[in-house]
């Protein structure tokens, strides 16, 4: 079954708009694993505009499941992740106009770098994967860097309308990416832009092993609260790979 890590940033977004307390994405993270999350991703971005190092720290304490924190490949946010250890790194790309996460790591691009940056976290025994685009070129450059995992970036296929050419063809650059990762030997991971109702065919890719999702699941736990969020979330991906099998 895959996991299901459940990315809470959009908690402290809503409470940094404020400069406040409230609400304590820390909490958040206890009524997600109240609702079955096995895991709890966090991204501290460079400019802190969401988690904070408090949040973080606390959250390695108090964490039971998983904890995955997203970071870029530099040198600053990246000894704050040595000192903390959790239990899974996944470096993305960062810029500091973008609203959130646009696109892949360029793998191709900064190799040597991002190797380096693995290195340090696997010397430390810290899982580390690596948030790509389902791009053949990215994926084969992801396969030399040393990580334990590669995130496929499921945007594109978000964005696509149900049921058109550009959905299936985005879904058939995510198996076959899926399926180079997975020959190597890693860990598949996918995320960004999940939802409830386009997860169940990521969900059913061979031996994916864990789904972050976000914002669609903060976005539910507005009307329903958030541990009834993620407990609908989780019978969604499980319903999909025990289910009947079906394309889109």
């Amino acid at each position: 079954m895959s996991r299901l890590g459940v990315n809470i940033d959009h908690v402290a977004t809503l409470r940094q708009a404020r400069g406040g307390r409230e609400p304590d994405p820390v909490w958040a993270a206890v009524l997600a694993e109240l609702g079955g999350a096995d895991g709890i991703t966090v991204h501290l971005r460079e400019d802190r505009r969401h988690i904070q190092d408090r949040d973080l720290l606390l959250l390695r304490q108090t964490v039971g499941v998983r904890l995955n924190l997203e970071l870029a490949a530099e040198p600053e946010v990246l000894t704050v992740a040595l000192q903390v250890r959790p239990d899974q790194v996944t470096f993305v790309p960062e810029r500091r106009q973008e609203l959130t996460t646009e696109g892949g790591l360029d793998v191709a691009g900064q190799a040597a770098r991002v190797g380096e940056a693995v290195k340090r976290c696997r010397d430390q025994g810290i899982e580390a994967a690596l948030f790509i685009d389902p791009d053949p070129r990215q994926v084969e450059a992801a396969l030399t860097t040393g990580a334990t995992a590669l995130e496929l970036h499921t945007g594109r296929y978000a964005a696509a309308a149900e049921g058109m050419r550009t959905r299936r063809l985005e879904l058939a650059a995510l198996r076959g990416a899926a399926q180079a990762t997975v020959a190597a030997g890693l860990e598949l991971h996918a995320g960004h832009g999940l939802n409830y109702q386009n997860v169940a065919a990521v969900a059913r890719l061979d031996q994916m092993a864990e789904l972050n999702i976000g914002h669609s699941i903060i976005s539910r736990a507005v009307f329903v609260g958030l541990t009834q969020a993620v407990r609908e979330m989780k019978e969604c991906i499980d319903r999909a790979i025990l289910g009947p099998f079906h394309s889109e």
